[in-house]
């Protein structure tokens, strides 16, 4: 028994057919590219702590300069 106001799942969309699901079928002026990876990305710190230590650090190296 199906309850009412439930609806089955659809399958998941790529790319290409969500594009024509909302733009209707595209002309030779639209095409998909393959984009290069990424580059990495700079290390970040990993938490607030971190943050506030290193900004304490310089904090303190810049009384120590005056």
């Amino acid at each position: 028994m199906r309850l009412p106001g439930r609806r089955t799942a659809l399958p998941p969309l790529d790319e290409a057919a969500a594009y024509e699901r909302c733009h209707g079928s595209r002309g030779q002026d639209v095409r998909i590219i393959q984009l290069p990876p990424r580059r990495p990305r700079f290390e970040v710190l990993a938490d607030g702590e971190k943050l506030r230590r290193r900004f304490e650090e310089r904090l303190d190296a810049r009384d120590e300069e005056t």
